[in-house]
């Protein structure tokens, strides 16, 4: 006989949640935030159970796809896409400021059935591969980030306003910016905020800083695992991106340096002209002052003319009144001869005031022609500077931002490969003194989770997410745990599920829906429970990955149990008469009977 490890509330110890209405504990999880790992703890609260609709994971992506494949067309347009009421993306980008962040607002609309944390961050990853260009595997580790970092700083108002753009804050609503940690808050009061860094920056569109801060890490620390992994692939990113920074970095340098060069060239210039300029200035200011004097020359030799002149021609009065006074006659002859020659005198000084003044014109114009010179390179020195500047700024932020990536990363590094020893020594321990056992969720008894504890502490080490066991009873099958689980209420379907014994979470789950009152009986590596066809219900056999083997023809009760002998199984008809079914193929081995005595009323 092959049998398994069956765990039941009668085999293990019972821990009663109080204060929990049977019609909210029943789909989900646990309480809103809840750390068995430590007080920073973000623990998420999904719907965990099996549903009535299953979609498949391209479906789940194509929503996020949907909305990434409207905003790649418009990056630099800020603009709301998709649904409102179900998914919907506020592209909030603001080019024109460069203080703080842009933003994308992932918004969850009062209509959309997302229910479980790793949905929510498939349409997430989907969406930042479609707008953004990220491939899935770095995609799903950005997404990971981006839901726990909102979940950190859910309703904070002045962290948000601290952090990003006007043109961000003004579409958000304190009242529901963030993710809440309870999927049953998230339709309608969710606005998932994703950091924008540089729109056209590739693996840095998303500020991963930001997402990964200390915070963010220290919750991520409290996890069971310490999220190691998704941890590893954040610095795998950073690593990247620092090389990315540090060959733009490099890049930027060189312009840098190149922009430089050209500075220093225009300097040289600068300063010929400046000398050119001071040179012209000093020719024209001489040719000025000898201008001048000329012109007060031609001006004395033009008065000492008229006063020769005069003299002459009192001269020659003086010998015409006296014609026999020969002196006076030679006295007229030379003062006529002072004055012919100081008229020439005059007008040669005149002829040098004038060319000496348009010397000065000419070498004012040839100063003023050098000190425009002078300025027009001055202004050229002034704008090849700043252009330097900022090719040096843009050099120093690169060099910055790849420093910085890189810091991060060899710190998470260090940070990572501490936590793994950690939890390498945890996990050795764990491993010998482990208990698997289950644990009320109802008053009633109608719901159970299968809890992880250490028997020597009596610490949970983890509590399953999947609430809605029925039946308290789970059977343990290698590295699985076999139970019917789930609801009817909502979106959700009572269905035979596996759930994987790392992660306690639901790998495997039945097509056909089974009787919310169904039990669960292993024979043989087999597992028997009631299926639910409408109001009709029938014996089914599956093997321990829930898949269907045998479904009985005869009809049985909703309740029926099942009781496996070596002969056949018991079980209970739709009439209330007690059948035997085969066990090779589930048919009815007993004699019709004559319906039962309440049947008859």
């Amino acid at each position: 006989m092959n049998c398994k490890k069956v765990i039941s509330k009668a085999l293990v110890p019972i821990f009663a949640i109080f204060a929990i209405s049977a019609a909210s504990a029943i789909s989900v999880d646990r309480n809103e935030i809840q750390s068995a790992g430590g007080p920073n703890e973000i623990v998420f609260r999904n719907y965990s159970g099996p549903h009535s609709v299953i979609n498949t994971i391209e479906q789940i992506r194509a929503i996020g796809s949907s909305l990434g494949n409207q905003v790649k067309p418009r990056i630099e347009k800020s603009g709301t896409i998709g649904d409102s009421s179900r998914y919907a993306v506020i592209h909030a980008v603001d080019p024109s400021t460069k203080e703080k962040f842009d933003a994308d607002i992932f918004i969850i609309g009062k209509n959309a059935t997302v229910d479980h944390i790793t949905n929510l961050r498939r349409i997430i990853s989907a969406y930042l591969s479609s707008a953004y260009g990220y491939s899935t595997k770095d995609a799903d580790t950005i997404a990971t980030f981006v839901t726990v970092y909102n979940a950190v700083y859910r309703k904070n108002t002045k962290y948000f306003e601290s952090k990003y753009k006007e043109i961000v804050t003004k579409n958000l609503s304190s009242a529901i910016t963030g993710l809440s940690t309870n999927y049953e808050e998230w339709p309608g009061k969710t606005q998932i905020v994703i950091p924008l860094s540089d729109l056209n920056g590739g693996l840095s569109t998303i500020d991963t800083s930001l997402i990964s801060d200390k915070e963010v890490v220290k919750s991520m620390q409290g996890e069971e695992d310490k999220g190691i992994e998704a941890r590893k692939d954040m610095v795998d990113i950073k690593e990247r991106e620092a090389d990315n920074a540090q060959e733009k970095a490099d890049n930027a340098q060189a312009k840098a340096d190149e922009e430089k060069a050209k500075l220093a060239e225009e300097q040289r210039k600068k300063a010929e002209q400046e000398k050119a300029a001071a040179e012209a200035k000093a020719k024209a200011d001489k040719a000025k002052a000898d201008a001048d004097k000329a012109k007060a020359d031609a001006e004395k030799a033009k008065k000492d003319a008229e006063e020769a002149k005069k003299k002459a021609e009192q001269a020659k009065q003086n010998a015409k009144n006296n014609p026999t006074d020969a002196n006076a006659k030679k006295e007229a002859e030379q003062a006529k001869k002072d004055a012919d020659q100081a008229k020439k005198d005059a007008d040669q000084a005149k002829k040098d005031a004038d060319t000496a003044s348009k010397e000065a014109d000419t070498a004012q114009k040839e100063a003023d022609n050098a000190q425009q010179k002078a300025e027009e390179q001055s202004q050229k020195t002034e704008e090849q500077t700043k252009t330097a500047q900022a090719a040096q700024e843009t050099a120093d932020t690169a060099q910055n931002t790849a420093d910085q990536k890189r810091s991060e990363a060899q710190e998470e590094r260090t940070a990572i490969a501490k936590d793994q020893q950690t939890l390498i020594a945890e996990t050795e321990q764990n491993n010998f003194d482990i208990m698997y056992g289950l644990k009320n969720i109802d008053e009633a008894g109608v719901t159970s989770a299968l809890v992880k504890m250490n028997l020597k502490t009596g610490k949970v080490i983890k509590e399953s997410p999947v609430s809605v066991i029925r039946g308290r009873t789970v059977y343990e099958d290698g590295e699985k745990f076999i139970a019917v689980a789930g609801t009817n209420i909502g979106a959700g379907a009572v269905r035979l599920v596996t759930i994987d014994k790392k992660t306690l979470e639901i790998n495997a789950e039945s097509a056909e829906r089974l009787s919310e009152l169904s039990v669960l009986v292993e024979k043989d590596g087999s597992y028997y429970c009631t299926i639910q066809e409408g109001i009709t219900f029938y014996i089914g056999k599956y093997n321990n990955n829930a898949e269907l083997l045998l479904k009985s023809s005869t009809a049985v009760k909703a309740a029926t149990p099942i009781t496996i002998t070596a002969g056949g199984i018991m079980v209970t008809d739709a009439n209330g008469v007690p059948v035997i079914l085969n066990l090779s193929n589930l048919a009815s081995i007993s004699p019709q009977s004559t319906p039962s005595y309440f049947d008859a009323k």
